[in-house]
Order: C-alpha cells, then sequence, then structure tokens
C-alpha cells in the first residue's frame, strides 16, 4: 500500500508523538568528558583552539569535578602535561605522575564518578611519539622509527601506575601492536584484573586532531603518526584492528574521530558485542564552536544533532568536549 492509505507524516505531527517513537535518544549517563591536567598552580588556561576547554593545575580542578558531577555526567577521561619529557616518557609511570595524582584527587572528592586514564606516550616524550623511538640524521634531518615491541614495556608500566593511583577504566590510545594483550597481562599480573580496557581499537590518523595537540602539547617533533594510526582510506582494516583487540582481552572498544567515521562506527556495531565508544574529538569541536562565534549556526542544534546521529550509528558512549554543555541542554530537555 501506498499514499494516501500510508501517510508517514502521522508519525511526526507532534512533540509529543515524535517524542514517542523516536529511536535513538542521547542520554546524559552516555557522555565522558575529557580533562586536561597541568603542573603548577594556579592554573586555569583557556586552550586558545579550543574555546571553553581549560588546562587545570591540581589547586584549580575541583570546580571543573564539581559541575561534572553535578551535571550527572558519570566519567571523565584524563589527559596530563607533565613538568618534564624524556625519551621514554617516563613522567607517564610516573607513581607521583600528574595524571596519577589527579586521579587520586578526583577520586578522593566523588569516588562514584569514573575516572579513566588515557594511556599513551606521546605527552610525556620529548619527542611527541606515542612510543620508543630510534632517532638518526638523514640529510641533515632528524628522523626516527617508532619501535613496537620495546615500547609495550612502557606503556604496559603507565597503566599498571594509573590503576594503582586508582583509575576505574585504563584508555590506551597507542596503536601499537599487541598493546591491549601486553596491558591486560600486566593489568593481571599487578592484580588489577578487575580493571576494565576501553581500547582505542580504530584510531585514524586524522586531520581532525589539530587543536588536540595544543591541548596535550603532544604535536611529534619529526615525522607523522602515519606509521602506527589508521588511513583515513581505510574500512576492512579497522574490522581487523578491532577483532585483534578482542581477542587480546579489551573490554570496550573505540572509533576515533567520529564524525568523518560514523560507516566505521556501524561496522563495528554489526560486527562485534562489546560496548563501542565513539570520540568526538578536538578539530569536530572546535569547528563547531568557530561557525557558532560567528553566528553562522544553532549550537545547540548542531551539537545535539551530531551526537544523537553518534548514538544513531552504534555508539554506546561518547566522548565529546561538549559534554558538559550537552548535559545542561538534555536537563532542559
Amino acid at each position: 500500500m501506498s499514499f494516501p492509505i500510508v501517510r508517514h507524516r502521522r508519525l511526526r505531527r507532534t512533540a509529543a508523538i515524535r517524542s514517542m517513537v523516536r529511536e535513538n535518544v542521547l542520554h546524559v549517563e552516555d557522555l565522558i568528558q575529557p580533562i586536561f591536567v597541568a603542573h603548577g598552580s594556579g592554573i586555569k588556561n583557556e586552550i586558545s583552539s579550543m574555546p571553553g576547554v581549560y588546562h587545570f593545575s591540581l589547586d584549580t580542578l575541583k570546580p571543573e569535578v564539581d559541575e561534572i558531577a553535578a551535571l550527572g555526567i558519570p566519567a571523565v577521561l584524563l589527559f596530563g602535561i607533565p613538568e618534564s619529557k624524556d625519551e621514554v616518557g617516563s613522567s607517564g609511570f610516573d607513581e607521583q605522575g600528574i595524571v596519577q595524582e589527579a586521579t587520586r584527587l578526583i577520586k578522593s572528592w566523588y569516588p562514584d564518578l569514573m575516572v579513566i586514564a588515557d594511556t599513551c606516550l606521546c605527552e610525556f616524550t620529548d619527542h611527541g611519539h606515542c612510543g620508543m623511538v630510534h632517532t638518526y640524521e638523514r640529510e641533515g634531518q632528524l628522523c626516527g622509527d617508532v619501535m613496537n615491541d620495546e615500547s609495550l614495556e612502557l606503556l604496559a608500566r603507565t597503566a599498571v601506575s594509573q590503576a594503582k593511583a586508582g583509575a576505574d577504566i585504563i584508555a590506551p590510545s597507542n596503536m601499537m601492536d599487541g598493546f591491549v594483550q601486553a596491558i591486560r597481562s600486566a593489568l593481571d599480573e599487578e592484580g588489577f584484573e578487575h580493571i576494565p580496557i576501553m581500547s582505542y581499537s580504530v584510531k585514524y590518523a586524522s586531520a581532525f586532531y589539530g587543536p588536540f595537540r595544543e591541548a596535550a602539547d603532544s604535536a611529534p617533533q619529526f615525522g607523522d603518526r602515519k606509521t602506527y594510526q589508521m588511513d583515513p582510506a581505510n574500512s576492512r582494516e579497522a574490522l581487523r584492528e578491532a577483532e585483534t583487540d578482542v581477542l587480546e582481552g579489551a573490554d570496550m572498544l573505540m572509533v576515533k574521530p567520529g564524525l568523518a567515521y560514523l560507516d566505521i562506527v556501524r561496522q563495528l556495531r554489526d560486527q562485534f558485542d562489546l560496548p563501542l565508544v565513539v570520540y568526538n574529538v578536538s578539530g569536530e569541536y572546535s569547528m563547531v564552536k568557530a561557525a557558532s562565534m560567528q553566528g553562522w549556526i544553532d549550537e545547540k542544534a548542531i551539537v545535539m544533532e551530531k551526537l544523537t546521529g553518534m548514538k544513531r550509528a552504534g555508539a554506546d558512549m561518547i566522548i565529546t568536549y561538549f559534554s558538559k554543555q550537552a548535559a545542561g541542554w538534555l536537563r532542559q530537555r
């Protein structure tokens, strides 16, 4: 049967009907708020390329966490800017490192607020890469190869130190081969078999990360990350990456970035039954903010449509710098 018997607009006629038949609904419990913590005191510095996002020192952090908790956002994702960096990222696995100290503080203030620790070395290495690097000169320029297997031990040490500090979830983002297995084994050996791994399973070498480089002070000092992060042109490879992480013991899978990769989100949703996370990354945030500041778009409408689209594609959780704003809008709804 077709028109005039079938009239699709009947189910769109009023707000109440539209709400009743809505297939995908965004909830505050779906949101994860990233936080950038830095050494020092009295620091609350807005990141120039990410309006509304700040670096916090430990002594200025509590009001931010108070607001997140009051909004009902269930989890934060911690990134750290250390006091010093070296070639192996030792401040990443320092028991008194910035992420570890921030974790202990947040858990003392809000025991039920989940702390997710980003587990990578790029914020802590002086070369800005996500693993150990063998450096050399070529035609007078510094070059380097990121060493996979040698990096795994350092990443595992970082994960264990984060778990010891009280992190509820370990989120390794380094894209080294075998990283989930190495971290799972290390956590289990140290008695943290109950700590889940939220793996950055499908992480593309994306131009959408630009503002994050400033936020995390993690730009590579030479070369790029294309030898370990994925080619944006590939989709079948995403399924191989995710399957490997499942076999190695990942408890949750992630796709990063989100907006340009919703086809990948859907493929993972259809293929795997683990909880699926989407990272609405810095470039996606900054573009919306810039257009909104120019008056070109309705920021609230754009953000909520975008986050709902990620849910529709299959996301169970969304990491987004819009978490606080979205939580406030959801309250109004």
